[in-house]
């Protein structure tokens, strides 16, 4: 990923996080709102059968904290 920072890398992950669920929500005929998208990551990350990198972990944890406002 060439000169970016960890924190750059980390913001781009949770970009990509949230507009994941974001365009599956939309598919799915539901309004992307904010709580509703931190449920959605929520519910993914406590999914242990499947293998996530640290940083899409972390990433993951962070969009949580920010949409729900903790």
């Amino acid at each position: 990923m060439g000169n970016l920072s960890k924190d750059e890398v980390l913001y781009q992950e949770m970009c990509r996080v949230v507009g994941k669920v974001v365009l599956e929500m939309r598919d799915l005929g539901q309004e992307p709102k904010h709580i509703v998208i931190a449920g959605v990551v929520r519910t993914a990350l406590a999914n242990s059968k499947i293998q996530r990198s640290e940083l899409t972990r972390e990433a993951m944890e962070k969009v949580i904290k920010a949409l729900a406002g903790q």
